[in-house]
């Protein structure tokens, strides 16, 4: 039975990042994710400057770009009084554009890097319960693929980076230590022959929406407003609810005129809302990463640079620990103090906007303050070792990646 230094349950973003990493940095690791390998998962996938910075550090934004996400020179903001706000993306920290790749892209793109780099990677393997000793501390997963055999992943330290309904945090009885109070329905869909100029956000009477340029020259197209003012529209089904959202504002009727010559491409995705939370997100043995120890409103759109971000931060402290330079407890406590100060003012402030309280010049106020959280994460990032995790970690041939669908 191999013994490992890191399980992580749970395969994309968050979780896929932080294998990475501690596979790059010579540990021993195994990620395991129900869901197969390459799908897609409900994201309206736009990152942000600190996401961007990370991925180019690590060697992951070449792969992206190869694929054909195209780069984001500039965000316009649509206020519903009319104005129209440009704002190109300085070349800054090394990132001189934005991307915004589908998922089932950026998560295999960072599966398989944490595979080269030595991670064992089970897809379709779903955890079943946690091992412990004596005194217990968490000492590893035990898993079940999709024929139903049993696993058992014995670990130095287990992780849990399993999303915002966290089975692992329940497991391990994480309790939420802030809980906001407001959320966002979100419709989303892809269309093609829909000419995007960059991200564009478009702040309503009531709702918000956005176009974000993505793979195979497509936009995903979102709608956000009060989970009961969606429900209501809904009642005439999803088609009718994103048109109402949209062309009920002045400030949206220009994007439904572009909506209407655009071509549907599948079929409309939902999102009812979940209020955001902070999780106390470590213990003896264990820790959570991305949803699943913190998540806010998707509104502000930073959940995977949030991910990104975190996966960093966890990274950094488990080699310390399993090094030996700083003990568990202290090593993890300086990465949730981490991770809660450069969230607070972001996650104060999506909680704000996904309130849909606003007028327009109060939006205005507000996305200045995400701007300002936005800029003290980057400066955050950007003072971290730039080469840290280039290196690579035990080597395989192509034939040992273990890249599997049980």
């Amino acid at each position: 039975m191999t013994r490992y230094d890191v399980v992580i349950v749970g395969g994309r973003v968050a979780g896929a990042s932080t294998a990475l990493l501690l596979a790059r940095a010579g540990l021993r690791v195994a990620v395991l994710d129900r869901s197969g390998h390459g799908t897609d998962t409900l994201s309206t996938h736009g990152l942000m400057r600190a996401g961007v910075l990370q991925l180019s550090r690590w060697g992951m934004l070449q792969p992206l770009i190869d694929a054909g996400t195209p780069p984001v020179h500039r965000t316009t903001f649509h206020y519903d009084d009319g104005e129209s706000v440009q704002v190109s993306i300085r070349h800054a920290f090394g990132v001189g554009a934005l991307y915004a790749p589908r998922r089932h892209l950026l998560d295999r793109v960072l599966v398989d890097a944490a595979a080269e780099a030595g991670a064992d990677v089970l897809h379709q393997t779903s955890a079943t319960g946690l091992l412990r000793d004596g005194t217990g501390r968490v000492t590893g997963v035990r898993a079940r693929d999709r024929h139903g055999a049993s696993l058992v992943l014995p670990a130095t330290f287990s992780v849990g980076a399993d999303g915002i309904r966290s089975w692992f945090a329940r497991e391990v009885g994480a309790p939420v230590v802030r809980q906001g109070r407001s959320a966002s329905a979100v419709l989303y869909r892809y269309v093609a022959d829909l000419p995007a100029d960059g991200y564009e956000w478009a702040y309503l009477d009531g709702a918000a929406a956005g176009l974000i340029p993505t793979n195979d020259g497509q936009t995903c197209v979102f709608v956000g407003t009060t989970p009961a003012r969606m429900r209501t529209l809904r009642r005439n089904g999803p088609e009718s609810a994103m048109t109402a959202l949209v062309e009920g504002s002045p400030g949206g009727r220009p994007l439904a005129d572009r909506l209407r010559r655009a071509r549907p491409v599948g079929r409309m995705h939902g999102w009812g809302g979940t209020p955001g939370f902070v999780r106390h997100s470590h213990g003896r043995g264990w820790a959570l990463v991305g949803d699943a120890g913190y998540f806010k409103d998707p509104i502000t759109t930073h959940g995977m640079t949030d991910a990104l971000r975190d996966a960093e931060l966890l990274a950094t402290a488990v080699l310390a620990t399993v090094g030996g330079a700083t003990a568990e407890t202290t090593a993890l406590r300086r990465y949730q103090d981490t991770r809660d100060r450069l969230s607070r003012a972001l996650f104060s402030v999506t909680e704000q906007v996904a309130a849909y309280d606003w007028d327009g010049d109060r939006v205005r106020t507000l996305l200045r303050q995400v701007s300002s959280a936005m800029s003290d994460e980057v400066d955050h990032l950007d003072a971290l070792p730039a080469d840290r995790w280039m290196a690579p970690g035990p080597s395989k041939t192509p034939a040992d990646r273990a890249v599997v669908t049980r």
